[in-house]
């Protein structure tokens, strides 16, 4: 179990404090951070928090949003924070048209990455660009494919801009392992993240995610693949599911690991 990371969406209502304790009772030593809580809880309490516990932080959710009026100083704020809790990575949601054709909204989230590089190369932070599935296109992430999210990143260091390989986004994608290959071999994998997709999906799709193991994802051979590419990073498990929130957090933890370790193992 030491590359799994347990992010903190997983059990979207459980208080910070308690993920961070649970995490260390149970043995896991990496959590992935969102801003949001991180903000509640306080910036510097919260890197404190972690760091007295023995845990590393490896992402931070979410930058982006590049249509967005104060996307430059909500970004710039998301690399500092990232620093701070000693995250290595900003997870980039890069936003929906915000009114813009695609083209234009995509123009902007490459104007974004390129304003954005010197602050993370002088932080040491680096921008994962996660591509989503197509059906978040028009209010999430005009990022829809893997293919999309490399050729973004290919202008800029490999330090500073790669991106985030989520198996709920990707696994459809017929060119996906060939894309993880190239992912790898251009150093551009920041950070590996897992969620099954399960139908039917629910009215509100963004939290229709299932543990590994719960739908149609086929695990092994993404495992294989990343491992394949170069990535020996945190393999982090995050999943938006409503009926999993409303069970107490340490359940949702115990049943997380054993559904990692089981994909794990296969």
């Amino acid at each position: 179990m030491d590359r799994f990371s347990f992010n903190q969406a997983t059990a979207k209502h459980w208080p910070l404090p308690d993920v961070i304790a649970g995490c260390a009772a149970a043995g896991v030593r990496s959590v992935g951070l969102w801003r949001e809580p991180v903000a509640s809880f306080g910036l510097a309490r919260s890197a404190a928090l972690v760091r007295d516990a023995g845990l590393t932080v490896s992402t931070l959710c979410r930058g982006g949003f590049f249509g967005a009026d104060d996307w430059l100083d909500d970004n710039r704020r998301a690399i500092e924070e990232a620093a701070e809790l000693g995250a290595p990575v900003v997870v980039l949601v890069c936003g929906g048209l915000f009114g813009r054709s695609l083209p234009d909204a995509r123009a902007r989230v490459a104007a974004g990455l390129e304003a954005l590089t010197p602050y993370a190369l002088d932080a040491g932070v680096r921008l994962a660009v996660e591509p989503m599935h197509p059906m978040f296109c028009a209010d999430r992430s005009v990022v829809a494919s893997l293919d999309g999210a490399l050729a973004l990143a290919a202008p800029f260091p490999a330090a500073a801009v790669g991106i985030a390989l989520d198996t709920y986004h990707v696994w459809w994608d017929e060119r996906v392992f060939e894309l993880i290959a190239k992912a790898g071999a251009e150093d551009r994998i920041a950070c590996f993240q897992l969620a099954d997709w399960c139908v039917p999906l629910p009215a509100d799709v963004l939290v229709g995610r299932g543990l590994p193991g719960t739908g149609h994802v086929d695990f092994p051979p993404f495992l294989r693949a990343v491992a394949a590419a170069g990535y020996a990073g945190p393999i982090e498990v995050e999943v938006f599911n409503a009926e999993l929130w409303s069970r107490p957090g340490p359940e949702i933890l115990e049943d997380t690991i054993a559904a990692y370790l089981a994909c794990a193992a296969s």
